[in-house]
């Protein structure tokens, strides 16, 4: 068991440039990297987040480490939790999501389930999982890891990366990349915008993103 207190955050502008950025936008311009798995979505369509991961491995029928984690947690923090996949059990619930708002916690993301589901959307805080599960966990074993290497939703996450979700999913920006993407993000959003004025123009997708050799080459002239 390793549980590791302090580690290296993004500088607060850098992680605040995030807010607001698309994670499909953010999954292109990292050369298609960064996205979580398909189960892991929002507990409830409209739940956005970004913020500093804080990892754990936990589980699979115990979260006494999530508690550990939550413990050493700072405001805009995103707790990252391995819990192996398991849907038979959920973890995390009103409780948990109380304390988690009054530490100022900007989500939970979660390789398993939760439970309490129509309480955190009362309380609005944004969770990402596999889904829910009535079924508790004890909190007797003192095994996992706290801020070390995790994968989660067969991503690799390190504590300090920065993690963003919505409707879509959710995207791990690793730190070192992270004014590199934001760059590539933007470019691709100017990009995307010119593709826009042209369609409204009344050009078609195929002659904006010069399609023809392409089809050309499979045999198709429209």
């Amino acid at each position: 068991m390793t549980v590791i207190k302090e580690f290296l955050r993004p500088a607060p502008d850098l992680l605040a440039a995030f807010r607001g950025q698309s994670p499909a936008t953010l999954h292109e311009a990292m050369g298609k990297k960064g996205a979580m798995s398909f189960p892991i979505k929002p507990l409830y369509q409209g739940m956005t987040l970004f913020g500093t991961a804080v990892t754990v491995s936990a589980g699979p029928t115990d979260n006494l480490m999530i508690h550990a984690a939550m413990a050493l947690t700072r405001p805009g923090d995103v707790l990252v939790v391995d819990f192996k996949g398991m849907t038979e059990a959920g973890p995390w619930g009103d409780v948990l999501t109380e304390a988690a708002i009054e530490r100022g916690l900007a989500g939970l993301v979660i390789d398993g389930c939760v439970r309490d589901a129509a309480a955190i959307r009362k309380m609005g805080f944004p969770v990402f999982c596999r889904g829910t599960s009535m079924k508790g966990t004890t909190k007797t074993q003192p095994t996992g890891d706290v801020n070390t290497p995790i994968v989660c939703g067969g991503v690799m996450v390190m504590p300090g990366d920065i993690l963003v979700g919505d409707d879509d999913g959710v995207v791990v920006v690793p730190q070192a990349e992270a004014a590199a993407t934001l760059a590539k993000a933007a470019e691709r959003e100017r990009m995307e915008e010119g593709l826009r004025t042209q369609l409204r123009a009344g050009r078609t997708t195929v002659e904006a993103l010069k399609l023809e050799p392409d089809l050309q080459a499979g045999g198709i002239t429209l």
